[in-house]
């Protein structure tokens, strides 16, 4: 007879991280699961690691197979830029979808809607970390009966943080602890309800305060540790996983004794290498090769002394998107200056009397906010005006570096033949591989991925960057230098966490040997595990494997 699963996941955990506070006598519910059963370290894809994990869990397949890249779609027709949030589902299933004779629980998975036809309870962005879905439950009703008994996430849909402001942390942190210990209360309940076979809940607090807490830990490894991190007595970090290491043990109290215990991450996450060089640094890296000469934001000399980090009090009192707006290049010095030092409602309305610059440059955000553009505190889309004039530029990420070819026949003012593609594309990738971090001189991109082979490659599963950039991951950066266009920054500092490829699973339950090491495994594998701890056949479609499996699933010597 099979055994009931309670699959835990932990969105975004590092799990270097857990396995130093673990041997320093803290989270003594998530050790006791990883010594009392098997644990092994996982890994995702290295390119676009922030978006794809999720769907690659629930489906078990890779982007390639479901065509699912990112919840931001750029459309190569009009050259617009659309959220279409989480996957539809429709070709590939949820793996608990498979399970008909089985009663399962989802409770706020990122990216899992409500779908029809599945057999138990399912609960949509109670509190989950860009859930990318409606707040809703089957049955319907289910939603505002645990709303009214438990309470709403105090986060939801607004899990940000000034991470400048040492108040406004404590307030987020404040926040996920809430939530950690409503969820747990949720989780209680809905397993006390009836027997389930399967009960599958994630902890997004674990993705949160990794992106905004990361410099609040001790030690950090980021530039604001020192200004931030080393002022506060106490371990963000630190202080909100226990709180879910206490959760967990709670929600293990109600867990049946024959189950299995599944805890994991399918991602993980580091000091922010990404969002600066993704975010901002490659979308006017594109803008300087596209208008020699120009400059849009953050303008430097190759050589020059370097100017110290952004961390004054614009950053702190009017948000980073204007932070970085104040950089801008402008070529009367007065300008600059009043740009520089002026908050910006102030200098918003002197600036009119400078008339206006017949430059090309990018947009304001506060002005694309205005006219309702989508994602306009994405940096990327205060160039948008200028794609049709470019031969390349970077469309919008939180992940890797993303690029889209201006191709002839494919955009619709498309600049570059496609008898240029590839050599257009070695071009970029030759000088991207000359970035180097200003302070450091480390070399910026490590890896670089071709999605078509060609410019007749029009798969429309394939992402929609035509080359994806992968950045070095030992340093923060805020200042790049280029021998081509210059220098770059320095930039505001943004979210101070940011993705890593590592995960990790832990299972503990009748038949797995204690202190089991498992083999090296990936965020596909985990689907079949699970699956495979339930006695259900894995699907052909599936492209991993179990790295666990219950004995009575294991084949005869």
């Amino acid at each position: 007879m099979n055994k009931p699963v309670i699959a835990i996941g932990l969105d975004a955990a590092d799990p270097a991280l857990l396995e130093k506070w673990m041997s320093q006598g803290y989270l003594k519910t998530m050790r006791r699961l990883k010594e009392s059963g098997a644990y092994g370290r996982l890994k995702t894809f290295d390119f676009y690691r922030a978006e794809t994990p999720w769907t690659t869990f629930l489906t078990g397949c890779s982007p390639n197979t479901t065509g699912y890249w990112s919840p931001i779609k750029y459309h190569g027709h009009n050259y617009a830029v659309e959220e279409i949030e989480s996957y539809k589902f429709e070709e590939y299933r949820p793996f608990y979808a498979l399970a008909d004779n089985r009663r399962v629980v989802v409770v706020d998975v990122p990216q899992a809607p409500v779908l029809e036809g599945i057999n138990g309870v399912q609960v949509s962005a109670w509190g989950a970390h860009s859930p990318q879905t409606p707040s809703e439950s089957s049955p319907k009703e289910l939603f505002q009966e645990l709303v009214a008994r438990h309470g709403e996430h105090p986060l939801l849909r607004k899990d940000e943080a000034n991470i400048l402001d040492l108040p406004d942390l404590q307030r987020l942190q404040r926040g996920m602890e809430t939530g950690i210990a409503r969820r747990a209360k949720i989780c209680c309940d809905l397993l006390e309800r009836e027997p389930w076979d399967l009960f599958l809940t994630v902890f997004g607090e674990a993705h949160v305060v990794g992106h905004y807490c990361w410099h609040m830990m001790h030690p950090s490894d980021h530039p604001l540790y020192k200004q931030m991190g080393a002022q506060y007595s106490g371990d963000m970090m630190l202080e909100v996983f226990e709180a879910m290491d206490r959760a967990i043990a709670e929600i293990l109290e109600k867990a049946p004794e024959d189950a299995y215990v599944v805890l994991f991450s399918a991602h993980g996450m580091g000091a922010n290498i990404m969002d600066i060089p993704s975010m901002i640094l490659l979308p006017e890296f594109l803008f300087r090769l596209n208008f020699p000469g120009k400059m849009g934001l953050a303008p430097g000399k190759v050589g020059s002394p370097l100017k110290p980090p952004i961390t004054g009090q614009h950053p702190r009192k009017e948000g980073w998107a204007s932070a970085l707006w104040n950089t801008k290049y402008e070529r009367n010095p007065l300008k600059s200056f009043l740009r520089q030092n002026l908050p910006g409602k102030y200098f918003n309305r002197i600036e009119p009397l400078f008339g206006k610059s017949l430059e090309p440059g990018p947009m304001s955000p506060f002005k694309l906010f205005y006219q309702g553009q989508p994602q306009c505190f994405q940096p990327a889309v205060w160039y948008k005006h200028l794609w049709p004039q470019m031969k390349a530029f970077a469309i919008p990420t939180f992940s890797e570096g993303y690029i889209r070819i201006n191709l002839q026949g494919r955009e619709p003012s498309g600049i570059v033949p496609p008898s240029e593609y590839n050599s257009l594309c070695d071009e970029i990738i030759e000088k991207l591989y000359r970035l180097r971090d200003a302070r450091t001189g480390q070399p910026m991109v490590k890896g670089v991925l071709r999605t078509r082979k060609s410019a007749a490659d029009q798969d429309p599963k394939l992402p929609d960057a035509d080359i994806v950039v992968t950045w070095q991951e030992e340093c923060v950066t805020d200042t790049v230098d280029s021998p081509d266009v210059g220098r770059i920054g320095p930039v505001p500092y943004t979210r101070t966490g940011s993705h890593r490829a590592d995960g990790f699973l832990a299972i503990q339950g009748p038949g797995i040997e204690p202190g089991k090491k498992l083999p090296n495994g990936h965020s596909l594998d985990l689907a079949p595990t699970i699956l495979s701890l339930m006695d259900i056949a894995i699907p052909q479609h599936f492209e991993g494997k179990p790295l666990a499996q219950p004995p009575s699933m294991v084949p005869a010597s």
